[in-house]
């Protein structure tokens, strides 16, 4: 485990998520704390702000790791949605989904409780049907989340 990654505040997932040890703990705990805040803003509409929870800790780990590669699909997620509901930018959000298809490809179905299986189903059918993404909820943990005050907090810390 990194130490910059390392937080025990960071609470047991439900399940047994890519990323989690019984015995352990979270290999990256800052990678979870990011993943929580990010999904919730997500699924309330605040890609942008979503974006930005994945982008900043994306920087904290080495260019091929599962680890960066899963943050920099799941800043794609966000930016492509964005385009899409924001923008109605078909084409940006097409070509950023595509690029999340490639950091996704030969990751776990469930990366820090994330279930990538869903999200890449998602993408796929946004492909030819980019309303899908209209309303779209990443489960986290096996459940949609909502956002909070807390993740809103978070999100404007990183400014």
């Amino acid at each position: 485990m990194d130490e910059h990654t390392n937080d025990p505040s960071i609470e047991a997932p439900v399940g047994n998520p890519t990323g989690w040890d019984p015995e352990t703990g979270w290999e990256h705990a800052t990678l979870r704390r990011a993943v929580e805040h990010g999904v919730g803003l997500f699924n309330d509409g605040a890609y942008h702000d979503s974006h930005d929870c994945f982008e900043d800790e994306w920087y904290n780990y080495g260019r091929g790791s599962r680890e960066s590669m899963f943050l920099h699909g799941m800043v794609q997620v966000a930016a492509g949605t964005y385009k899409h509901v924001d923008f109605e930018d078909d084409d940006g959000m097409r070509s950023l989904f595509r690029t999340a298809l490639q950091y996704f490809q030969g990751l776990p179905r469930d990366m820090y409780g994330v279930e990538l299986l869903d999200v890449r189903t998602t993408m796929t059918n946004a492909l030819s049907d980019p309303t899908v993404v209209e309303g779209w909820q990443i489960r986290l943990d096996g459940a949609a989340v909502e956002a909070t005050d807390a993740d809103y907090a978070y999100a404007e810390a990183l400014e």
